[in-house]
């Protein structure tokens, strides 16, 4: 880690912004699967799509130190293999130190702002794949929902497939996250139910001209077995939205002895635990899926 100061990073952006650039050809990469062939990843690219509360806590990823402060100490357990955000809060990271010998997965389609009447045309107004093969990450992440009743959907498959034919194109990893969703009251909600997760599987593995850099990122619901017999795609679970931590720890490690799951992919329910003890809620994800 850098003995930088959050101070340090506003100076360095304002003096010197091709710092960050050389920090990403300066550090130390690895591959996506080594050892076990598990992960433990970190993700943080919430507040890009302006969602910003945890839980009840509507205003709890407003503070960027705050949260880079989370990131930092669950990248610190040598057993989180890496972290999945957007650009700027990479390039903090990164310029931190705190990037070394981990995963790194760029997020890509931001535009579908939490609550917007356009929430499901959600474009990529994030990474690209060129940028992310430039610093070396080990590939890109997509949010792919799916409104039967909403034409935006349909320009949100074409630019997921775009990107996993461009990811591809780099060798590297195409992370889509799918799901079927509806609104409620005007609001965007998934359907987590096996039989919606099965068909949103089915939907985002055909996504692309190859699927041999396309790994699934999913939720864990009922019935998981059987959601899991939709796919020969490497899975990454993710943890969804913080609901009691005992409750969430023991549907993971269930569905983590799934063939084709092959870790965790968890953002607010460890960054932001009800005690506040990253470090602790960080461990015990590590020791499920170790």
């Amino acid at each position: 880690m850098s003995d930088l100061t959050y101070a340090d990073i506003t100076g360095i952006r304002a003096a010197d912004p091709g710092a960050v650039a050389r920090a990403w050809a300066d550090r130390v990469t690895r591959p996506t699967v080594r050892g076990d062939g598990r992960l433990m990843i970190v993700a943080a690219d919430h507040p890009a799509r302006g969602a910003l509360a945890v839980g009840s806590r509507v205003t709890a990823m407003n503070s960027r130190v705050d949260l880079l402060d989370r990131l930092r100490a669950a990248l610190a357990d040598p057993g989180v293999d890496g972290v999945l955000a957007t650009a700027d809060i990479l390039d903090d990271l990164v310029l931190l130190g705190a990037l070394e010998d981990k995963v790194v997965f760029s997020s890509f389609n931001r535009g579908g702002l939490a609550g917007a009447c356009f929430e499901l045309d959600d474009r990529m107004t994030g990474a690209t794949a060129a940028s992310t093969a430039a610093a070396r990450m080990n590939g890109g992440k997509m949010l792919c929902r799916i409104d039967l009743d909403d034409p935006g959907t349909v320009s949100t498959m074409v630019a997921c497939a775009r990107a996993v034919d461009e990811l591809a194109a780099h060798g590297l990893v195409a992370m889509v996250e799918p799901f079927m969703s509806g609104r409620v009251a005007g609001k965007v909600r998934n359907d987590l139910s096996p039989d919606a997760v099965i068909k949103s599987i089915h939907i985002a593995q055909g996504l692309g001209s190859t699927s041999a850099y396309s790994w699934m990122k999913l939720p864990v619901v009922d019935e998981m077995d059987r959601v899991m017999e939709a796919t020969t795609m490497p899975t990454l679970l993710l943890g969804g939205d913080p609901t009691d931590p005992d409750e969430a720890f023991a549907s993971w490690e269930k569905a983590l002895a799934l063939p084709a799951v092959r870790g965790l992919i968890v953002g607010r329910t460890l960054l932001y635990p009800p005690d506040d003890d990253v470090r602790t809620a960080v461990a015990t994800a590590v020791s499920m899926v170790r």
